[in-house]
């Protein structure tokens, strides 16, 4: 597949998109809907639905041509055997990871709240990836499919921004990378931390990676299907 230019901050990134995989960061019940471990914190869940419409834009994209897509999901195995002791410890108690919520147990995998919302969910065939971690590489076999599949562009959105994403994108960074975290399709349950945490991506010519939008990456998607 051809080369195609991607309008993003600090400069323009040109890209394979057979060599490029979209990766949709815990778009999780638990994270985005009233009665989820988001809102037992105190959290305002709703500023993370800003994110679902960008994300469903980039994935319809990357699904028409056939790119690579990759959902992750944050959980442990029912036991916690894979969940550190100075991660369970924080928080209240009674709302911690592995006790009884509105959506089952917190964080744990094959509970409701675990699994990522209707309105995003993934197609026959995707990948979906459970980590242990906030970031997709640690203790996940995320290294492995991206190498089989020969991926050195990573297109990145999800929540939340300042956490998750940027562990990943930190990641990846590190690995060799080029990471683009697509801005509107990401959010947090604190503005103010997305928007410094997507100007860390891109400070001092793309310390990280680069910032774009879900319609900009449609638009260049759509030149190599056209």
């Amino acid at each position: 597949m051809h080369q195609q230019t991607l309008a993003a901050e600090p400069h323009p990134i040109t890209f394979d998109p057979a060599a490029t995989a979209l990766i949709v960061i815990d778009m999780q019940r638990d994270f985005l809907e009233p009665g989820g471990f988001g809102e037992t914190l105190g959290n305002d869940v709703s500023l993370l639905q800003a994110a679902v419409e960008p994300c469903s834009i980039a994935l319809a994209a990357a699904r028409r041509t056939g790119m690579l897509v990759i959902h992750t999901r944050e959980g442990h195995r029912p036991d916690l055997s894979d969940a550190p002791p100075a991660k369970v410890a924080r928080g209240a108690p009674s709302k911690r990871i592995g006790d009884l919520g509105p959506m089952g147990r917190i964080l744990v995998r094959g509970e409701p709240g675990h699994d990522i919302i209707d309105a995003l969910a993934p197609a026959p065939g995707e990948i979906v990836l459970d980590k242990p971690g906030k970031g997709a590489f640690h203790q996940t076999d995320l290294a492995q499919i991206l190498a089989n599949r020969g991926i050195d562009t990573l297109i990145v959105c999800g929540v939340t921004t300042e956490v998750c994403v940027h562990t990943t994108v930190r990641e990846g960074n590190d690995r060799g990378y080029r990471c683009v975290v697509l801005g509107d399709a990401c959010a947090s349950y604190f503005p103010h931390f997305h928007r410094v945490g997507l100007e860390m991506i891109k400070a001092q010519g793309g310390i990280f990676g680069w910032v774009s939008d879900a319609n900009a990456f449609a638009a260049a998607l759509s030149k190599a299907v056209a």
